[in-house]
């Protein structure tokens, strides 16, 4: 199987999730959000073909990682190729986000049609959803760029059926692992 990234994996990102994370960056969207930060990932003819089980093996041989996150583009696009690679990182006891255009609820609704979205779902620890609104755009947001994005924590949301946010504030963030830890001031 393959998938279409728009970079080879990117060590040791800080910025894309809690803790020291690699980044998947993912190739192809159609959401459009004006003032996109990654316009270069929207062609879905863009970036280059990596087979999953080369990415696969980067994972294993990852060091002073805490996780793995997938960005773009929009992973969704390649929800195949991506589920195959969160099996694999969830095996490594790799934590898992998901930056996503997508609400949630929609895609719930395309869970309907094909179940990898929802079976997506079971690995990923936190889900950023929604897309990048210019008009609500702050710096002061954690792990995201505009206030209609949420931090969503997958396992809870999962196990209580409705969403379940990421507590945050005053720079403390309640983890997935329910322990706190003091990100900014």
């Amino acid at each position: 199987m393959k998938i279409r990234l728009a970079a080879p994996l990117q060590e040791d990102s800080v910025v894309d999730g809690f803790g020291v994370r690699t980044v998947i960056w993912t190739q192809g969207c159609s959401h459009n959000c004006p003032f996109c930060q990654n316009p270069q990932t929207h062609d879905f003819e863009g970036g280059a073909l990596f087979d999953v089980e080369d990415i696969k093996e980067e994972i294993k041989n990852l060091k002073n990682q805490n996780g793995i996150t997938f960005s773009g583009g929009d992973p969704l696009f390649q929800i195949d190729a991506v589920l195959e690679i969160a099996k694999f990182a969830k095996r490594e006891n790799l934590n898992i986000w998901c930056y996503t255009g997508f609400t949630y609820e929609e895609i719930l609704k395309l869970g309907e049609k094909n179940k990898n979205y929802l079976e997506f779902l079971k690995y990923i620890d936190v889900l950023v959803d929604g897309k990048f609104v210019n008009e609500l755009k702050s710096l002061n947001l954690l792990f995201r760029g505009s206030a209609n994005q949420r931090l969503i924590d997958m396992p809870k949301t999962l196990k209580s059926g409705k969403v379940v946010l990421i507590p945050e504030s005053d720079g403390i963030i309640e983890t997935f692992s329910s322990k706190k830890e003091k990100l900014f001031i």
